[in-house]
């Protein structure tokens, strides 16, 4: 593809009609129906909320006696900066207010809040080389960057968790164990910048027409304050999590807690006694993270803990990832838990300054016992829906929007999309089209994107991403669990759901793993740890990330803009990371900096090593956080927008394209069958344009491919525009179709107006 310029010849008919029918992108001056009536989000909210005063120091200063339930300074010290604490204040700034309102907030908005930003960057905070001296967040806020993000064709920015996170054992913080994502505080953690900062990051983003996407946890926080107090029985703290108090009758039904733990995993023993004796509700559909000997269930045990009122306590709590993430319960009569959540969205919209919010493990938010026998219903409970919908409509009443990760069924993806998210991350194509890509067969991303069309998840109200901080998933949640008895067609064959994730699975772990790509590393029963450029190399046979030169980094390159047109020419937000920008690849497992971080099991550690996006600082060897290097294979932004061969040039040209031709805000109607196993075609529908659509056409072989595209919605006579030089292509014959002829890893995006 090339870019549209004044030194093509487009066809000048096809976009005199395509301009007349509003397809073209309108002035940014002229404001639509939305912006007059529902401002277009993410401007300036109100009302303005501040949690703290400006510049206020951190919470609760005086430390003294020991860190014990019997202190009432410990025990104040943890009510200070509880999560619970920072909503009550912040939820008042909000109450009883009339511009509350004044923004829809019943029905999510997809095209909306596609508008808004229709491509992200998706940022990693430990993972980013910043200037010497500058944190994480002014870096993000530095107008250089925007501007490079803005020539580029970016403008939303997910910055990733930065407040603070980990837990509190006495008086001193623990460490994350999850990646900054087992939240503890509203407060920043200072590791990453300010509260000011992160405002002024907002404000540079609305300078470059830019929004950022700030993240909120629905699911579970990690064991700080409100952990803490809950455990010492204080107040509603109790009522936030799936937490069970058990007598001390019945303390020989828990396992005993090894010196300097504070809790034990139940192993599968433990936790049918306590189920059967009524305390907790028992095994649930599935342990996610499961590693033998280290999380045998979704349930642990505190040891004794004494709270203010000397009453001696042992708890038993759920945490569906590692045991330091203990649950949230959405239906305690406390709703503690609920109004802590709502209050820390509050704080990132009204306070920070956000756009928008990306909501982490918020499927698993409702768990409720079954029969005799059977694992308790924990995924795709109404619980979690209706929680969303209120975590979604309250997100859109103060006017921003929300993307959710959502790894479970197509079905319940469908289902909460209803009233819930405004957008949700794409977990069923994304191994799919890795899969496509490794096989040069497209059999099984054809079937995952009709399996979504037709149970109602549409492309648009998607997020289609490259590499972002988790492993390439392959869980295929969809097949292996709800539709794991129902037959699907592939390869000529009936095979069951369950089978077929299997193959997929298998498939994906021959081709990415092991001999084939040591590099790459399986992550529990989850998907693989790997990198974009390291799933490429993978594909294409590469064995030895240092045997990689010149050659290999061109065949490469080509690979990683194919599955960027994939992603970026279909309707939805397109999101990339800075990894995907540089090209990074894997850090060594043996690394002595990370093979520790691997000691238990979260061999994801290798795909995120340190980037460098504008050459800041060419001497760092290792990010602010002590993140690696990654060996880079495209280089800075700089240096590449100055490279017409290079990766991010390329993507410019993509980006441009999309946003152009407004590829974004289409239906995705057709993807049909095709001549050759490796060739893709998705066909997108200009809804309020009659006789107008887009087909994007892809190969995902190492080698050239030809065949006939033919799609039932293609009008005989219809006239094919190339829309990335704006020349003639053709027009659809009488079959319903047109002939093509794909090079290596190639991709064409055609405007089709009859």
């Amino acid at each position: 593809m090339t870019d549209i310029s004044p030194d093509v010849t487009p066809d000048d008919e096809l976009l005199e009609a395509a301009a007349e029918s509003d397809l073209l992108e309108q002035d940014p001056h002229e404001p639509n129906f939305a912006q007059v009536f529902y401002p277009a989000r993410p401007r300036a909210l109100r009302p303005r909320g501040r949690l703290r005063p400006q510049g206020a120091p951190s919470p609760a200063e005086l430390r003294s006696g020991e860190p014990l339930g019997d202190n009432p300074v410990y025990v104040e010290w943890l009510r200070d900066q509880s999560m619970l604490a920072d909503a009550k204040a912040i939820a008042r700034q909000f109450s009883a207010v009339g511009s509350m309102w004044q923004n829809p907030y019943a029905t999510p908005d997809p095209r909306l809040a596609v508008q808004t930003a229709s491509v992200w960057f998706t940022a990693y905070p430990i993972s980013m080389i910043t200037p010497p001296g500058r944190s994480f967040l002014a870096a993000l806020g530095d107008d250089e960057l925007w501007r490079t993000f803005a020539d580029i064709g970016i403008h939303g920015l997910h910055t990733g968790p930065v407040k603070q996170a980990g837990g509190i054992s006495g008086w001193s913080p623990t460490p994350s164990i999850d990646g900054h994502f087992d939240r503890i505080s509203t407060h920043i953690d200072t590791a990453f910048g300010t509260e000011d900062e992160f405002r002024e990051m907002c404000v540079t983003a609305a300078a470059h027409d830019g929004t950022v996407i700030d993240d909120i946890v629905p699911g579970h926080t990690g064991k700080g304050a409100d952990f803490r107090l809950a455990e010492l029985g204080v107040d509603d703290y109790p009522g936030i999590y799936h937490m069970v108090l058990v007598p001390e009758e019945d303390w020989h039904l828990l396992p005993d807690v090894p010196e300097g733990r504070d809790s034990v995993n139940l192993d599968e023993e433990a936790e049918a006694a306590l189920s059967e004796a009524g305390y907790i509700v028992g095994r649930l559909q599935r342990v996610i993270f499961h590693v033998p000997g280290v999380k045998d269930t979704n349930w642990s045990a505190t040891s004794v803990v004494t709270g203010p009122d000397g009453i001696r306590r042992r708890w038993v709590y759920l945490h569906y990832f590692k045991e330091g993430q203990p649950s949230i319960n959405w239906l305690d009569p406390t709703f503690a838990g609920m109004r802590m959540v709502m209050g820390d969205a509050l704080h990132s919209l009204g306070d920070l300054g956000s756009g928008g919010l990306r909501l982490d493990a918020n499927g698993f938010l409702g768990v409720e016992k079954s029969a005799e026998g059977s694992p308790a219903w924990s995924e795709g409970h109404p619980l979690s829906e209706a929680a969303n919908q209120l975590i979604g409509s309250m997100v859109r009443k103060i006017g921003g929007f929300t993307f959710q990760e959502l790894n479970l069924s197509i079905d319940d993806i469908a289902t909460t999309s209803e009233a819930g998210a405004d957008l949700s991350y794409d977990f069923v194509n994304r191994p799919a089209y890795q899969h496509a890509l490794a096989t040069a067969d497209t059999e099984f991303l054809r079937l995952t994107m009709r399996e979504a069309m037709a149970r109602g998840v549409h492309a648009v109200g998607l997020v289609h991403a490259l590499q972002n901080h988790d492993e390439m998933t392959y869980e295929l949640v969809h097949f292996a669990s709800e539709h794991r008895e129902e037959e699907f067609t592939f390869r000529g064959e009936q095979v069951s759901g369950e089978v077929l994730a299997e193959t997929i699975r298998g498939e994906l772990t021959e081709r990415l793993t092991g001999a084939a790509a040591p590099y790459n590393q399986v992550f529990t029963t989850n998907g693989i740890a790997s990198t974009t450029a390291s799933i490429i190399a993978g594909s294409l046979g590469i064995t030895d990330l240092d045997a990689i030169g010149e050659e290999e980094v061109a065949r490469i390159r080509q690979a990683h803009l194919l599955l960027a047109s994939y992603n970026a020419l279909q309707p939805g937000v397109f999101a990339l990371s800075g990894w995907d920008l540089t090209g990074a690849l894997p850090l060594p497992a043996d690394h002595p900096d990370v093979a520790p971080l691997l000691d238990g099991g979260d061999t994801r550690w290798i795909h995120r090593g340190a980037y460098d996006l504008l050459g800041v600082d060419p001497s760092a060897q290792r990010s602010m956080s002590g993140m690696p290097r990654a060996r880079s294979l495209y280089g800075t932004l700089p240096e590449q927008l100055e490279d017409e061969t290079s990766f991010v040039y390329r993507l410019k040209q993509i980006l441009h394209l999309r946003g152009y031709f407004q590829i974004a805000t289409t239906s995705q109607v057709d993807v049909p069958d095709v001549a050759h196993p490796a060739m893709l075609v998705m066909v997108n529908d200009y809804e309020s344009i009659e006789g107008q659509m887009q087909v994007t056409v892809l190969n995902f072989a190492a080698e050239p491919i030809s065949g006939t595209v033919i799609s039932e919605h293609l009008v005989p006579g219809a006239r094919l525009m190339d829309m990335g030089d704006g020349s003639t292509f053709g027009e659809v014959d009488q079959l319903h179709g047109f002939h093509v002829e794909l090079e290596a890893h190639a991709a064409l995006a055609l405007l089709v107006r009859s």
